[in-house]
This record gives C-alpha cells, sequence and structure tokens, in this order.
C-alpha cells in the first residue's frame, strides 16, 4: 500500500526529461497544443475580418483612412513595448538558465511592468473612442478593432497572471527543483511570445493598412 501511495504523489514524468516519443517535456508539448488553439481562433478572427473588409464597398465604412481614425502613434509606441518586453522575457528565462534567480526577478519584473505599460496605453486609446462615442456597435471597423484588441488585451492579462505568479509564489520551485522551474519559464515565454506575434499582426492589420 505504502508503494502505491509513493508511486501516486510521484511528480508528473517527463516534465524535465525530453519524453521519448514527443522528444521534448510535456509542459512544453502541452503549451504547443495550446498555442496551436490560439493560432486557430485568432486565425478565424483574421479570416472573418479579411472577408468584411474585402467585401466592403469601402473602407473604413465611415469614411477616410484606417489612419486618421485609430492612433497610430500610440500604436506604435505600444508595438515596441510589446517587442521589449519579449525580450526581457527572453532574458529572464536565460537568467535561470545561468542559475541567478535575482537576476531572473529583475526580467520577469520588468516584463510584467512593460505589460502593464501596455494596457494602460490601451486604455487611453479605448478611453478617447469611447468619449468620442465609438463603440463596437459604431460600426463594422470598430467591432473588428475591439473584438481583436479586446481578446488581445485579455491575453495580456493573463500572461501577467502567470508571470506574476513565476515572480512571486511560484519562484519557490527554485530552491527544491530550479530544472523544472525553468521549464516554466520558458513555457511562459513561448506563450508570451506568441502574444507578441498577434500584435505584430494586428498592428499593421489594424492601424496601418
Amino acid at each position: 500500500m505504502a508503494e502505491a501511495a509513493a508511486h501516486h504523489e510521484s511528480p508528473i514524468p517527463y516534465m524535465v526529461q525530453p519524453h521519448p516519443v514527443t522528444g521534448i517535456p510535456n509542459g512544453k508539448f502541452g503549451i504547443w497544443l495550446f498555442l496551436a488553439s490560439e493560432v486557430m481562433l485568432f486565425g478565424a478572427l483574421f479570416s472573418s475580418y479579411v472577408l468584411i473588409r474585402t467585401g466592403a464597398p469601402h473602407w473604413p465604412p465611415e469614411g477616410g483612412l484606417t489612419s486618421e481614425i485609430v492612433n497610430v502613434p500610440l500604436g506604435t509606441l505600444n508595438t515596441a513595448v510589446l517587442i521589449t518586453s519579449s525580450i526581457t522575457m527572453v532574458l529572464s528565462w536565460a537568467s535561470c538558465k545561468m542559475g541567478s534567480l535575482p537576476r531572473f526577478k529583475l526580467w520577469m519584473a520588468a516584463t510584467i511592468g512593460l505589460a502593464s505599460v501596455f494596457l494602460v496605453i490601451k486604455y487611453f486609446e479605448y478611453k478617447h473612442k469611447f468619449d468620442l462615442g465609438h463603440f463596437p456597435s459604431h460600426d463594422n471597423f470598430y467591432a473588428i478593432y475591439f473584438t481583436l484588441t479586446g481578446l488581445h488585451g485579455l491575453h495580456i492579462i493573463g500572461g501577467i497572471i502567470v508571470n506574476t505568479f513565476l515572480l512571486t509564489a511560484g519562484s519557490k520551485m527554485w530552491t527544491t527543483d530550479p530544472e523544472h522551474f525553468t521549464n516554466r519559464v520558458e513555457n511562459a515565454g513561448l506563450y508570451w511570445h506568441f502574444v507578441d506575434l498577434v500584435w505584430i499582426f494586428l498592428f499593421p492589420s489594424l492601424y496601418l493598412l
């Protein structure tokens, strides 16, 4: 009985070492499957956007240029902020690989801070549009704009939550299993880079074209 209990309480296998079938740890395999579903989600939304835009007699519906409706300077600033946050995310993982928890915490805190800056800038963009009476129900452009950027913003919030856990309570694993903790940071980084990549597509599609 004791042997069975010990076996039941053992950690999930292949969380650090590569699985013999997939060639990667289970955690990384799981995050890749999750990201595949995210690609399908955003792919469907982007496809809907293309179909609506190509089928519209003129775009945006209220006339003029897209760049005259959205705030291109703020969108550009947010792009720079998010790209920088991907760099700090890589540095936080690299700090774990080099065995430095203090440096990990420094770069992870920077990643969370930059993500928060992104959301603050987006808040001012949204507030300005709401003040002008431009809501998702205004026309197809704003329906698409708020759907895509709003969903992306929710992913930013999700990333902040995960990264904050790794920075605080989750970092306790460093003292017991640093390699497993490093893998967790890497998996969180894969998600964060995906969020960054989505914005790289969103920015030119909604702000420049």
